[in-house]
């Protein structure tokens, strides 16, 4: 596509696929539930074209990454691992992160994704949402910790995690800049629902801009 570069590059034990393309300082984004690099396709093509390094990775489960079989292989501490070894990989000190969020499924809805990735053999990502416990055990230490790093947060009026009981009342009241001192703004986008980078992709081109140019 456009002259999005694909390659294999092996991090943590595991071999990641990477979608890549540009030069400059790096920026690296990281798909949600149920997707892959490609939905980063706009963004890396408009970023990549005004000076940036694009790098978008198949997370671990999907797409064209490894695999692994073991459920406890995919805790929120192998992402983490994952990452930290694919921007050593890079040779870079710093990156401009910009992340996807994840949805919050119904028992029905979890359903519906299991059987499907089932039938075709795409049980990777299933394993994550069978880490949910160890995920909440292994992240106990940092309870009530505090993310120290700029952040923008941008998110739809009609995304079902935003509108989640509870969600809304803690970005607006304060809970979630106590959590995020650093936090620079919020966006909240009217008629947009989850998939937000696709649903406005130039909106979204520009908020990230926006906010990187900071730095």
């Amino acid at each position: 596509m456009e002259g999005i570069q694909h390659s294999i590059v092996n991090v943590n034990g595991i071999t990641m696929h990477v979608a890549e393309k540009g030069q400059g300082p790096v920026i690296l984004f990281l798909h949600g539930f149920p997707e892959i690099w490609y939905t980063w396709r706009h963004q890396i093509l408009a970023l990549s074209s005004l000076g940036y390094r694009t790098f978008a990775p198949d997370l671990r489960g999907y797409g064209d990454t490894e695999a692994p079989s073991s459920i406890t292989s995919y805790s929120c501490m192998y992402i983490v691992g994952d990452l930290i070894a694919l921007v050593d990989t890079l040779g870079v000190d710093q990156v401009f992160l910009v992340a996807h969020d994840w949805v919050p499924l119904s028992d029905d809805d979890l359903s519906y994704y299991t059987n499907e990735f089932n039938q075709k053999g795409f049980t990777g990502a299933l394993n994550y949402y069978r880490t949910f416990d160890l995920n909440w055990e292994l992240t106990a230490p940092w309870s009530g910790a505090q993310v120290k790093l700029p952040v923008k947060y941008n998110v739809g009026d009609l995304d079902t995690v935003y509108t989640t009981p509870g969600v809304k009342e803690y970005v607006e009241s304060g809970g979630f800049k106590g959590d995020v001192p650093m936090l620079d703004e919020v966006v909240v986008m009217e008629g947009v629902g989850h998939f937000i980078n696709q649903e406005r992709a130039d909106e979204i081109n520009s908020h990230i801009l926006d906010f990187i140019q900071k730095f």
